[in-house]
């Protein structure tokens, strides 16, 4: 062994040896990394005499070596991952570059469709025939139609590959016109800013025929990958029911064109669910890009005729696509179009902004696309790693499931063997059967839960209109308290499928059985915007008749468009019972709520009712304005509810009313929650329920800043406005979370108010932060710090709290640097309330 030592006598610290190894002790060294990279003293000391080749080393030098190993490694990784961040940015930077081209030549197009509108108005002002007048117009409307060309084109043979290929070239230069030309004049979406962790660049039509979105990202996939995946649509696309591809015709270039039918489900039950007759063309672009690209076979287009359709309305595709290229270093730059018509026409009138709004088109479609590109990305790479020993590819298999079952009940096709039931004379409930569940639920399904004298699937099923709520906020409120609407007893019945015995068909009934739940996260798509877990429901029995109800059950249940910054966000919340084995294969028979909302229309006023759309209920007044009166949330949607039993031939009916009385009360309850959450103008009313004697929001914040400024000397806010209800502002948008607790004698301390960031950090709503109380906030240290200061906070109104960890409704820790806690007291001086401040809070 060769060593060499040399003393640096200039550095009296560096008092170490310099050793070179032999590739045979660097080899042994590695091994022992590759299992340990931070081995104890005496590991390295069993390390040197299990190798003798190690023997004339000494054990601070393996020290070094492991430490120096440890570094290099960790400069390796950053490397690495600055490699990967330098690429990301350097494809966003030419996605941008060619993003600003774009934006410049539809500028250039704008200015000049600008200056030829001027000049055709001038024309026209300067002409007195009626004849010029009119071709003035005519004239001015051509620029409009370039926007949305229609070209006539002959019928094609059907049994000719030529014309069909004529067909798909066209669609292919329509397609990329649109991906990155101007053939439409597209609008960035808000709120999806670029960058290299970003989902992407989103953008939605504006003044076109039909709706469009476009998107365009980066993803860590290779072309063929990502086209693989696109092509695969009812593995990403939610409200695709099927598609089937009928017949591929190769092209001489190594491209494929198909025929394909597709079906897509109906959003709610008052509309029909619309198909789509389609040729596809897949092929590759002299710069190495892929594109598949697609549009609908309609008479004018030309081509072979399309299955016919009895319970379907045809939609029209127009050319749209995916543009795949690849990127320097690996990976993709995806462009998407989707571009379709939807017939609008033949929808009530009251929906048709579902069927016009091109937002909700891109986060059901286009971001959906990227969105689970990305996912897989992820997943591939190893970046994601889920607990329970779930692959994550089974995770998502049952995200769809639940997905697909709630609309399979929702849409109730016929040829699933659906059928409606009679109704009770009220049509605000709608009943269907499903007496062939195998043919329903899949040949995967056993079909031993079904009784063998006869039985099936039940649901349940309503829509209605709501005025003036979030989706996001309805939805995330029903997630977290399910209590307000639920009875423990029907949980019971459906859980009670899964078992060989089931329970009597219970009696719906306001608040049903005592039970709270415990969510159980299982996944998230990496943006957050869905969340799959499972709710264990913990019931307590009254009386001991009711001690055989009494058991912990388990939902599984996906979460979904909770984010209220999203733009055009679709809401749901579908769960289904599960049995505590939770198999891969488990049966699913979903249930719940999807919000949609829709855009609302500036050339009609808005109604300022909450409607249910089948039986037309009258809500209170609460929520009616004055009419003219300018309405920040000016937000309308449409609910739709769905609830699947099974039943036994004999107790069918049974069943039926148990699901109506029960369908009808969770109405009832949404409304009720709906009208409590809706947000009305802060200076009216904060606060969606008012406790007895609880001042006015207004009145409430003037104490607590008020208050404040008498016990510590200094403002609440940096400048105090007095006018009009802008203390009141002032107070709900105050960074730091602002919480008021009620104080009495022999009760514990509830929340009675809270700012906006006060209900972020609680990661509640203003309806249900009143059942909050303040014990079961704070932690062990907290409550005891709160318990020495509060005689301190009583005698001088208030008191400084030092840093500490509390808990969210949803028990997620929250870490706060310091908090205040002083006195509130009302006109009269008396003391009021207690508030809180807690500074600087972030979740753990």
């Amino acid at each position: 062994m060769a060593l060499s030592m040399h003393k640096d006598a200039s550095n009296s610290m560096d008092s170490s040896k310099y050793v070179r190894y032999t590739p045979e002790q660097v080899e042994a060294l590695e091994r022992v990394y590759a299992e340990c990279p931070k081995p104890s003293s005496l590991r390295r000391q069993q390390l040197i005499r299990e190798c003798p080749i190690l023997s004339n080393i000494e054990p601070k030098q393996i020290k070094v070596w492991f430490q120096n190993r440890r570094c290099r490694e960790k400069q390796r990784k950053e490397a690495s991952r600055l490699q990967t961040v330098n690429r990301k940015l350097t494809a966003m930077n030419k996605l941008l570059m060619e993003e600003n081209d774009r934006l410049q030549k539809q500028v250039s197009h704008l200015v000049y469709e600008n200056g030829y509108m001027k000049q055709q108005i001038h024309t026209a002002s300067a002409t007195t025939t009626t004849d010029n007048s009119c071709e003035s117009v005519v004239m001015s409307g051509q620029n409009q139609q370039q926007q949305n060309p229609t070209p006539q084109h002959p019928q094609r043979d059907a049994n000719n590959p030529a014309g069909l290929l004529a067909i798909a070239e066209e669609t292919l230069a329509e397609f990329l016109s649109k991906a990155t030309g101007t053939a439409v004049d597209w609008v960035q979406m808000i709120g999806m800013k670029p960058g290299p962790d970003s989902i992407g660049i989103v953008a939605v039509s504006r003044n076109c025929s039909g709706v469009a979105a476009r998107a365009c990202g980066l993803v860590s996939l290779e072309p063929t990958k990502v086209a693989e995946i696109l092509k695969d649509r009812p593995s990403w696309y939610r409200d695709c029911r099927c598609l089937d591809v009928l017949s591929i015709v190769p092209t001489g270039s190594g491209g494929t064109i198909e025929l394909i039918y597709m079906q897509t489900y109906a959003p709610t039950t008052l509309a029909a669910a619309r198909d789509f007759w389609t040729v596809r063309y897949t092929t590759s672009l002299e710069d190495g890009s892929l594109v598949i690209c697609e549009r609908s076979l309609t008479s004018t287009t030309g081509g072979p005729t399309g299955p016919p359709s009895s319970n379907f309305v045809r939609a029209e595709m127009l050319p749209s696509g995916y543009l795949i290229r690849p990127c320097e270093g690996g990976g993709s730059i995806i462009h998407i179009v989707d571009h379709v018509d939807l017939d609008v026409w033949s929808v009530p009138e009251v929906l048709r902004p579902l069927y016009e709004s091109s937002k909700i088109l891109a986060q059901k479609l286009t971001i959906a696309a990227l969105q689970h590109i990305r996912q897989i990305a992820q997943e591939s790479s190893g970046e994601i790693q889920y607990g329970g020993g779930r692959q994550p590819a089974v995770l998502r298999t049952f995200s769809q499931r639940l997905c697909r079952g709630f609309n399979d009940a929702v849409n109730g096709f016929v040829e699933d063997g659906w059928s409606l039931l009679g109704n009770d004379g009220v049509e605000d409930v709608t009943i269907a059967i499903n007496s062939s569940p195998n043919k329903f639920l899949g040949s995967q399904y056993n079909s031993s839960m079904f009784p063998a004298f006869g039985g099936g699937v039940l649901c349940a099923k309503a829509s209605m209109l709501l005025q003036n709520v979030p989706p996001a906020l309805l939805v995330r409120f029903l997630r977290e308290h399910r209590s307000e609407w639920a009875d423990y007893g029907v949980d019971a019945y459906s859980a009670a499928c899964l078992k060989a015995t089931p329970y009597a068909v219970p009696c719906a009934r306001p608040g049903g059985f005592p039970s709270t739940q415990v969510i159980l996260p299982l996944a998230h798509t990496i943006e957050h915007e869905e969340f799959l877990e499972v709710v264990r429901i913990e019931g307590h029995a009254f009386s001991p008749e009711d001690v055989a109800l009494a058991r912990d059950m388990y939902l599984l249940q996906l979460c979904s468009g909770v984010d209220e910054n999203a733009i055009g966000a679709c809401a749901q919340l579908v769960f289904a019972p599960i049995d505590e084995s939770f198999a891969d294969d488990a049966l699913l028979l979903p249930s719940g709520f999807c919000v949609i909302p829709l855009d609302p229309k500036t050339d009609t006023p808005t109604t300022t009712r909450t409607l249910d759309l089948a039986s037309t209920l009258e809500v209170g007044s609460g929520n009616t304005r004055a009419a003219g009166e300018a309405d920040d949330y000016n937000l309308r949607s449409v609910l739709t509810i769905a609830f699947q039993f099974t039943f036994e031939n004999h107790l069918r009916d049974n069943v039926a009313a148990m699901a109506r009385q029960y369908v009808r009360s969770v109405v009832g309850s949404v409304q009720r929650v709906a009208m409590a959450i809706a947000p009305s103008r802060l200076s009216t009313q904060l606060g969606p329920k008012s406790l007895p004697g609880s001042p006015e929001a207004l009145t409430l914040a003037r104490w607590i800043s008020r208050s404040y400024r008498v016990h510590t000397g200094s403002d609440l806010f940096r400048v105090e406005s007095t006018a009009g209800d802008a203390i009141l502002k002032q107070l709900w948008q105050h960074s730091d979370a602002i919480m008021c607790c009620s104080v009495k004698t022999n009760a514990s301390p509830v929340f009675t108010f809270a700012n906006q960031a006060g209900l972020d950090m609680l990661e509640t709503t203003l309806v249900a932060l009143q059942d909050i109380m303040l014990d079961k906030v704070l932690d062990e240290s907290g409550r005891k710090i709160l318990c020495s200061e509060f005689s301190k906070i009583m005698q001088q109104g208030f008191a400084y709290l030092p840093a500490g960890i509390c808990a969210s409704s949803m028990n997620r820790p929250v870490s706060y640097d310091q908090a205040i806690a002083w006195k509130v007291l009302n006109d009269d001086d008396s003391n009021h309330c207690l508030a809180f401040m807690f500074m600087n809070w972030s979740f753990v």
